[in-house]
């Protein structure tokens, strides 16, 4: 299923019954009372949260939803029936944001949260109140924009072909694809990694597609899913310290550092601030290739800070690894 993280949609809840107008006469009665009932009230517009969606796909085909009218009142003191309400099913971690105001109505954040984003409009009053009948109201009508940043414990960033895509099936059950072309990720994946012996908790891993210089000004793919990273707990810089594609370690790791920190600063509305104090493990994978351990030696002198070495594809020193990953989120 493609993955879509953004979309706009026009919303509109349901329009207020009317009122009747209605008059009781028995034969004992001298006048005629008033007895015209109440209309309905009109549907709401609710978006709720649901963890088993991962996507906003059904949004960008179909952009207008309606809520139902309330029903009309008739004599007797006879109240309409109340619309039915329109419920809209979003994944988890979707931000819900008013289009013309750029105001943001909720963040939806867990499993079954929800919000009223439009209001049904009041009933008309029948003429059993003021002996007149009044208009019912109509419902409200929004714009609004959905914007999807998926939640997970830990996301995988690092440049293309760094092995992102081979470690999260490493230590998970998920099938991502694997190439020896930039831009294998195309959206990011989530997988849960689970602990054999049961002595731990689950957590859930995100691949996010790779980034290269320059992703913070919109280059590369990357750029697209940086605002994800925002919602994990913990990062994991994954480099290729082989060096396959050329590229150097040290200066891999000083440049997606530098797109973290731009984008930080260039988010809208500081969103993206808690990435400069989000802890980030690193991560040296391709260990079992050529000329890996000269460029560890050479990376540890430059950059002084504790590095995981592993090996993927190899499903080496994982287990090391992932116990850093537990401890930090406990």
């Amino acid at each position: 299923m493609p993955f879509v993280d953004q979309a706009r949609i026009e919303v509109q809840a349901g329009g207020g019954g009317k009122g009747c107008e209605s008059h009781y006469r028995d034969k004992y009665m001298r006048y005629p009372r008033p007895d015209g009932g109440d209309g309905g009230k009109g549907g709401d517009v609710i978006f709720v949260a649901d963890r088993n969606l991962h996507t906003l796909l059904d949004y960008r085909f179909r952009q207008h939803y309606v809520a139902k009218r309330g029903g009309h009142a008739s004599s007797n003191n006879k109240t309409g029936r109340s619309g039915e309400d329109c419920i809209l099913h979003v994944p988890t971690g979707t931000m819900i944001w008013d289009y013309d105001t750029g105001l943001l109505m909720r963040d939806l954040v867990t499993d079954q949260d929800q919000v009223i984003v439009a209001k049904g409009g009041a009933g008309g009053h029948g003429n059993n109140h003021n002996r007149t009948v009044t208009l019912p109201h109509p419902g409200e009508v929004r714009t609004i924009r959905l914007e999807l940043k998926i939640i997970a414990d830990v996301g995988l960033i690092g440049f293309p072909n760094a092995g992102k895509s081979t470690l999260i099936c490493a230590v998970s059950k998920v099938k991502s694809k694997i190439a020896s072309y930039p831009f294998t990720t195309k959206a990011p994946i989530l997988g849960i990694v689970k602990d054999e012996r049961g002595e731990a908790e689950d957590f859930v891993m995100a691949d996010l597609p790779g980034l290269i210089e320059g992703a913070h000004e919109g280059k590369g793919l990357g750029h697209q899913f940086l605002k994800h990273a925002e919602r994990t707990k913990i990062l994991v810089h994954v480099i290729d310290m082989a060096g396959t594609e050329g590229r150097d370690p040290v200066e891999d790791y000083h440049k997606i550092t530098e797109e973290l920190n731009l984008y930080a600063e260039a988010a809208p509305g500081g969103a993206g601030e808690g990435l400069f104090h989000k802890p980030t493990l690193l991560v040296a994978n391709k260990m079992d290739l050529p000329d890996a351990k000269k460029n560890l030696t050479r990376f540890k002198r430059k950059v002084t800070k504790d590095i995981f070495s592993v090996s993927a594809k190899d499903k080496e020193g994982l287990e090391k690894l992932l116990a850093a990953i537990r401890e930090l989120l406990a």
